[in-house]
């Protein structure tokens, strides 16, 4: 296993968890945080918490390799279409049934955990993926193929669930939806995408991923860490009350993340892929872009809405869930994949 993790993403689930308690405080403790973050606002989202979340995906965007995505994606076509199979035909309609079953009476939670389940990962799945000694190139291009996807389709799916499927007493605006994708997917791919292409062009791509990615990495982090104090100071006085409302919305999130890991594990496995493919499709299938989920429940609904605080559960759950999974797969590579062991870290070749 890998010891390259930095502090943010080796200790993640605790500096949310702190990051919580923070917002938890505040909210409680320092009158008007709330005024003071709603003084100037943007489609009813703070202009500070908009910042947070466009910063939040801007990182992502800039380390995927769009220019290997046509190259890889011809030599693991197989590989990367149950992936893509996995995350848009399988995962939302799981999470819907999930979210339905255990938070039929609390809509605004049910809605949130809809936007997670419409937003497969496009981040730390990369180092859930890396951890395992999974096919880090194959699992790139997927989340590079994500980002292109839900450009296309998170607000299709958003319709198709939250309007069509559900008969919810949330009021949902697509085209705020829409709107909200293309600032907090669109822009920052477009801005991502550029900025590597004239990094390439001046600096090198290899200078590029040495020197300037690992600058701009943590930020992602920091904004998410940000918009969860925020959320949490907003929120602080319901949550104090209603403890068990994170628990009631964590149980569906665990049955998810643990169930679509083992399925696209196994499925993998029976398939006849190797380990350092199955387990990148392990990882791909199970885990979530709660940057975009999170940004666009902010946006839309409020950052001090239930369905705001829903997505936020999201990474609290995934991250101690997807290090445990770690383990789980590193444990049954020998059993499963005698031959794993002289396979770790291949990557596809032209």
């Amino acid at each position: 296993m890998s010891d390259d993790l930095n502090v943010l993403d080796r200790y993640l689930t605790l500096w949310i968890g702190l990051a919580m308690l923070v917002g938890v405080a505040l909210g409680r403790f320092v009158p008007g945080v709330a005024d003071a973050l709603n003084a100037v606002t943007w489609h009813g989202t703070s202009l500070p918490i908009a910042v947070g979340l466009f910063v939040m995906i801007f990182p992502i965007m800039a380390e995927i390799d769009y220019g290997r995505i046509p190259r890889v994606t011809r030599t693991a076509r197989r590989e990367i279409g149950l992936t893509l199979a996995f995350n848009w035909l399988v995962a939302p309609f799981v999470m819907y049934g999930l979210a339905v079953f255990f938070l039929g009476g609390h809509p605004e939670f049910v809605t949130g955990l809809i936007i997670v389940g419409i937003a497969p990962c496009i981040a730390m799945v990369l180092v859930w993926n890396e951890l395992a000694d999974g096919n880090q190139e194959m699992c790139a291009v997927c989340v590079g193929v994500n980002s292109l996807l839900q450009i296309a389709l998170f607000v299709p799916y958003a319709f198709l669930f939250l309007t069509v499927l559900r008969d919810t007493t949330v009021s949902v605006s697509m085209g705020l939806i829409a709107q909200m994708v293309g600032v907090f997917l669109g822009l920052p791919l477009v801005l991502g995408y550029l900025t590597q292409k004239v990094a390439f062009r001046t600096v090198g791509r290899e200078t590029y991923y040495e020197r300037f990615v690992p600058r701009i990495g943590p930020l992602g982090l920091l904004g998410l860490l940000f918009t969860v104090v925020v959320m949490f100071a907003l929120k602080g006085d319901y949550i104090v009350s209603n403890p068990g409302q994170i628990v009631l919305i964590a149980v569906p999130l665990f049955v998810f993340f643990a169930g679509m890991w083992g399925l696209a594990y196994g499925v993998s496995a029976l398939l006849g892929f190797d380990y350092t493919e199955s387990i990148s499709l392990a990882f791909t299938a199970s885990s979530n872009n709660f940057e975009l989920a999170i940004a666009v429940a902010v946006a839309v609904f409020g950052i001090g809405s239930n369905v705001a605080l829903a997505t936020v559960v999201g990474p609290l759950i995934e991250v101690p869930v997807m290090l445990a999974l770690v383990r789980v797969a590193l444990a049954t590579k020998s059993s499963l994949f005698p031959d794993a062991d002289g396979a770790a870290g291949v990557a596809y070749s032209d």
